[in-house]
Order: C-alpha cells, then sequence, then structure tokens
C-alpha cells in the first residue's frame, strides 16, 4: 500500500500503476537486467570481466537503505537491528577491500613475494586468506607482510587510512550509538522487564492465575499500581462501591466483623480480594458493592488493579474472563450471596433480548427492502413522468 492524503490505499489496481508511473519502476529494471550475458559475446572478457557487467546491481543501494530503514522502524529490537546492521557493513567493506587485494595480487603475480596472495589452488583458500589480510589491515592489527613494491606500499597506506577514517571510528562509536539508543527508548518507551521480574513471580503465586496463559499475566502486570498498607488500615469497608481488586505481594489481612476487631479469616501472601465488585455476575445481590471489611494486621504489600484496566485485559482474553466469573460465582454461592433465581431470570433475559434484538434485524432488513422498492418505483415513475412531459412539449412546438 503507499499513504494518500494520509490515507493508506491497499487497492492492488492503484498500487501497481502508481509503481509504474514512479522512478523506481525504470530504475528497479535497470538492477535486474542480466548484464552477465554481455560476456559470452565474443571479443569481451569472460569470467573476469563478470563482475564489471554486473555492476548494476549496485543501483539496488537506495532499495537496501529503505529496507534497513522500514525494518528499523518495525521490529521489536531496534537495538539490535542497528548493531547488525553495523556489522553487516563491516564485513561488506572487508569484503570489498579483500576482493581489491586479491585483484592487485593477481595483477602482480600471486605468491611472487610474501605480501601479495599465495597461489594456493582451492578458490576457496585464496577468499579466506584475502579475507584475513583485510582484516587485519583495516582492524589496524599489523602484522602483515612487508610490502616489496610501490603498489603494495599504496594500497596498504591506502588500507591504514580507511580504517583510521571510516573503521576505527565506526567501531569505537558502537558504545556510544547504543548508549544513546537506550536513552532514547528509556525516555519514550520505559522499560518494562523490571516491573515484570518483580510483579511476575507474585502475581504467578496467586491461584486464580495458575490456569491462566502467560499473555494475561503479562498484560496484567503492566497495570499492577503497588499500594502499601499499615497496621490496623482498613484496605476496604462492607457497603463501599469497589473500583479496585487487590492482590497481597506479602504481609497479612484480616476479614473482620460490623465492629473491625473480631477477625472472621486472615488472608496471606498469594492470594487476592475484591474482584466480585468488578465483575458483572448475574444474580449477585451485592452488585459493585464491597461485601466485606478488609484491615491490615501488619504493614502489608499490596498490587492493586483497577476496573477498567481489568476490563481492558479480559477483553481480549475471554476464557481469563470466564474463569474468574466462575470463581467469583463459586464464592457467592458459598457466601449465599447470589440469587440463583435471579440469575436464571437474567439469563433468560438475555436471551430474550437477544431474541427480541434478532427479530428487529429481520424486520430493519425487511424494511431496507420495501423502501428500496419504493425507491426504484418512484425513480420509475419519476422517469415516466418526465418522458411523457417531453413528448407533449414535442407535440406542443
Amino acid at each position: 500500500g503507499f499513504l494518500e492524503d494520509g490515507i493508506l490505499v491497499q487497492d492492488i489496481s492503484r498500487t501497481r500503476r502508481r509503481y509504474l508511473c514512479s522512478w523506481a519502476f525504470p530504475w528497479d529494471v535497470a538492477t535486474v537486467l542480466p548484464t552477465e550475458l554481455l560476456c559470452l559475446l565474443s571479443g569481451v572478457p569472460g569470467v573476469l570481466g563478470v563482475p564489471v557487467a554486473r555492476a548494476n546491481r549496485c543501483l539496488r543501494v537506495p532499495r537496501l537503505f529503505e529496507a534497513f530503514d522500514r525494518c528499523e522502524t518495525r521490529t521489536g529490537r531496534p537495538n539490535a537491528f542497528r548493531v547488525a546492521k553495523l556489522m553487516l557493513y563491516l564485513v561488506l567493506g572487508i569484503h570489498w577491500h579483500g576482493c581489491l587485494y586479491f585483484a592487485l595480487s593477481a595483477r602482480l603475480g600471486l605468491g611472487t613475494d610474501p605480501w601479495v596472495c599465495p597461489g594456493f589452488e582451492r578458490p576457496l583458500r585464496r577468499y579466506l586468506h584475502s579475507f584475513y589480510f583485510s582484516t587485519l589491515v583495516l582492524a589496524m592489527v599489523g602484522d602483515t607482510p612487508t610490502p616489496q613494491r610501490e603498489e603494495e606500499f599504496l594500497f596498504t597506506i591506502a588500507g591504514f587510512l580507511l580504517a583510521v577514517l571510516g573503521f576505527a571510528t565506526i567501531t569505537g562509536s558502537i558504545s556510544a550509538v547504543i548508549a544513546n539508543l537506550s536513552a532514547a527508548d528509556a525516555a519514550f518507551y520505559p522499560d518494562a522487564g523490571p516491573a515484570r521480574r518483580v510483579h511476575l513471580p507474585a502475581l504467578r503465586r496467586v491461584g486464580l492465575f495458575h490456569t491462566w496463559e502467560h499473555g494475561v499475566l503479562q498484560q496484567l502486570v503492566l497495570r499492577l499500581r503497588p499500594q502499601v498498607f499499615g497496621p490496623g488500615e482498613f484496605v476496604c469497608r462492607r457497603g463501599d462501591v469497589g473500583r479496585e481488586m487487590f492482590f497481597i505481594r506479602e504481609g497479612r489481612l484480616a476479614v473482620v466483623a460490623e465492629d473491625g476487631v473480631t477477625q472472621l479469616a486472615v488472608l496471606g501472601e498469594g492470594l487476592y480480594f475484591g474482584e466480585i465488585s468488578l465483575i458483572d455476575i448475574k444474580g449477585n445481590m451485592a452488585g459493585n458493592r464491597r461485601t466485606a471489611n478488609i484491615l491490615s494486621i501488619g504493614y502489608s504489600d499490596l498490587f492493586c488493579l483497577g476496573k477498567e484496566d481489568l476490563a481492558e485485559v479480559l477483553a481480549e482474553f475471554p476464557h481469563a474472563r470466564a474463569a474468574m466469573e466462575a470463581k467469583g460465582r463459586e464464592l457467592l454461592l458459598h457466601m449465599g450471596r447470589l440469587d440463583t433465581g435471579a440469575e436464571a431470570a437474567a439469563a433468560a433475559a438475555e436471551a430474550e433480548a437477544e431474541r427480541q434484538l434478532r427479530g428487529l434485524e429481520v424486520a430493519l432488513e425487511g424494511l431496507q427492502t420495501q423502501a428500496a422498492r419504493l425507491l426504484a418505483q418512484l425513480e420509475g415513475s419519476a422517469l415516466r413522468m418526465a418522458l411523457r412531459v417531453q413528448r407533449l412539449e414535442g407535440r406542443l412546438r
């Protein structure tokens, strides 16, 4: 596709027409022409002339940079992609330098002195030696044979200058590039890794999430808000409107009676509460109100999950929503706060509403069909009337 006035156009025919009318089409055609077939003509160098004949392939460089830019903006690991791209440039530079070294060695004579490439029989061995020699020169490692002729001196000096001006600068700035990119990512896209490493193990200890998908937990972790309660502090009171649920990371909390002293139960690490007021369970007599008083016995470290955040996560994972609703229904049934009659009535009302909705859809489709027919008849009548008026006007003239 392509952007037109900010709108993504994905029509194949329009995309084809736009491409054929752009400068990229003849440029791409020129890059794929089999120009190496020219070497088959008489009077043209054979195998040695193939690299020169394939020089049109270098016209693909703009496309290569375009592909790199698109991959860099779409990949989930841009830093790793940039480092890999930089390493590719280094290897490519060494390869080209090695090819020039071998060409110069072939011109001067393979194996004629210690500096040139030895006359190995296998082409792979020649290439590896040339690549190794260029790596030593461009990495400024040294330990290369001493040049014997003027051409060799000039080639070695040019290689060292290229290493100083280009490769040494690039390799020396890798750490700075990565640091800058990491700083930019931290500013605009905060790293969620530490939060996952701290919160995810605690979330996995919650019994409700033992059978849940890993993706659900990943989404929940990013929406958790840590909260700390001191000794004797109420986390929630019975009858309050529930807007969040809590997960106990550390500490102990007591379910107390109305007097605020009598402990009915004690909640420990890995447990959760408050989910009933966030889920729409049919037959819930408490509605979205808290059903118990929760008091912190000592210092308690909790995770808080808001109603909107939970709804967003459960909307993407219906299986997790069904599991949570089943757990909440079981708890309400155990507490005697689930009206099974109201639940059945709500289910029947929902089924009736669905049936009526389908009936309305069918009726609406029928009305639309009738309206289309009436509109067609009206258009036909108007056309016949216009023809009659036209004939009458012709008679009057």
